[in-house]
């Protein structure tokens, strides 16, 4: 078992990259050991193909230095917030036992993007249950667990965050991996159809975001985050 301090979860490849891949970048620098998991292939999206798409996440995933990536292969638009999808995210969750867990937006122009964070919601809490049996791929009795937090980051929507990440520094390297999916977004010789983010205003939009972001908190890019459940300390001075 490979124990994560930080699992991510996207629908689709790229959702993590695109409202996340700062603040995963930024922990790694830390030494934090982070994964991402993708529900679907993104076998629905306009352009490009399950294996582009699977070629492009590797490239971005090295690219951020991420310790693990998986495909869980549920259907995307179609996928479903039900007890089967549930114990698919449960067995991933126990495989990995990490401290915190990063999902979609819990709202937002794609239906697979909310539903991708009800699903993460449900499942962290569940997987917290000691009489919820799962095995792990060798047959053996999993632990259960449950991280310690979750929060969504901010995707198309604009959603007020509870927090937001200073990723002024891995900004670029952010960019990086969301230039790793060639298919999905601009680039001077792409061939198909246009998309809403397939054009060079959607990468305009994504820096006015990180700036927007990084502006609340007094800085040049963030990343905005809601937290699942109340932000609590002992100690208000470490929230400075």
């Amino acid at each position: 078992m490979t124990k994560l301090d930080i699992l991510v979860f996207g629908a689709h490849p790229d959702d993590a990259e695109l409202g996340a891949g700062g603040t995963i970048a930024a922990h790694i620098a830390q030494g934090k050991k982070v994964g991402m998991i993708d529900l679907t292939q993104g076998e629905l999206g306009s352009r490009g193909t399950p294996q582009t798409r699977k070629t492009e996440a590797a490239a971005a995933s090295e690219i951020l230095g991420i310790t693990v990536r998986e495909n869980l292969g549920l259907l995307d638009g179609f996928f479903e917030n039900n007890p089967s999808s549930q114990l698919i995210l449960i067995q991933a969750i126990r495989k990995y036992q990490p401290e915190i867990v990063l999902a979609n937006a819990p709202i937002d122009r794609h239906i697979d993007h909310g539903r991708g964070a009800a699903l993460a919601k449900d499942a962290c809490f569940l997987s917290g249950l000691a009489k919820i049996s799962t095995q792990d791929e060798e047959g053996r009795e999993q632990t259960h667990w449950r991280p310690k937090s979750l929060y969504h980051y901010i995707q198309d929507y604009h959603l007020t965050p509870s927090l937001v990440v200073d990723v002024s520094e891995f900004w670029n390297k952010k960019m990086d991996s969301i230039k790793a999916y060639s298919t999905q977004f601009y680039t001077p010789d792409q061939e198909g159809p246009q998309t809403p983010i397939s054009s060079p205003d959607f990468l305009h939009f994504l820096d006015a975001r990180g700036r927007e972001m990084g502006r609340m908190i007094g800085v040049e890019f963030g990343e905005g985050f809601i937290k699942a459940t109340p932000i609590g300390t002992d100690d208000l001075f470490k929230l400075m």
